[in-house]
C-alpha cells in the first residue's frame, strides 16, 4: 500500500473514533500512534496522517457545511459515520489542498468507501464529493 494511502486510511480510523466517541480528534491523536497496531509506522505516513486529521479538525465547520450543501436530502448527521468522515478528509483535500489533484481525492476516497463503508458507499462519496470539486470555487 502507498504511503498516503496508508496516512488517508490511519486518518480515517482516527476521525471515525473521534467521531464515535465526541472525543476530539487531536486529542486522540496523542496516543494514536504508540498504540502497538501503529508504533511501527513510517514515519513519512504518520506525519501525512497527523496534518490531515489536523486539518480536518481546522476546517471542519467549512467542510461540514460544503458536505451539506452538496449533500441533497442528506443530513450530515443523518449519514453512516464512516461515509461523513471519509467526506470530511477527502473535501478537505479537494477544497484546501492545491497539490492534491482532484481525481486522486476523489479515488482514494471512493476506494476507502469500498473498503469500509456498505455497499453503496463509494457511489455515495463518488456523487458528493464530485459535486464538491464542480462546485468548490463556490461560497461555503
Amino acid at each position: 500500500m502507498r504511503k498516503r494511502t496508508k496516512a488517508r486510511e490511519l486518518a480515517l480510523q482516527l476521525l471515525y473514533q473521534a467521531d464515535v466517541t465526541k472525543t476530539s480528534a487531536k486529542e486522540l491523536l496523542k496516543d494514536f500512534f504508540n498504540l502497538n497496531a501503529n508504533k511501527d509506522e513510517d514515519p513519512a505516513v504518520k506525519d501525512f496522517a497527523t496534518a490531515l486529521v489536523t486539518s480536518v479538525c481546522d476546517y471542519l465547520s467549512a467542510i461540514d457545511e460544503k458536505i451539506s450543501q452538496c449533500a441533497t436530502n442528506w443530513q450530515l448527521n443523518r449519514m453512516a459515520a464512516v461515509d461523513r468522515n471519509i467526506l470530511r478528509l477527502a473535501g478537505f483535500e479537494l477544497l484546501f489542498r492545491e497539490d492534491i489533484p482532484p481525481k486522486v481525492a476523489i479515488n482514494e476516497a471512493v476506494e476507502l468507501a469500498k473498503k469500509y463503508g456498505d455497499l453503496e458507499s463509494g457511489k455515495f462519496v463518488n456523487g458528493i464529493l464530485d459535486k464538491i470539486n464542480k462546485t468548490k470555487n463556490q461560497a461555503v
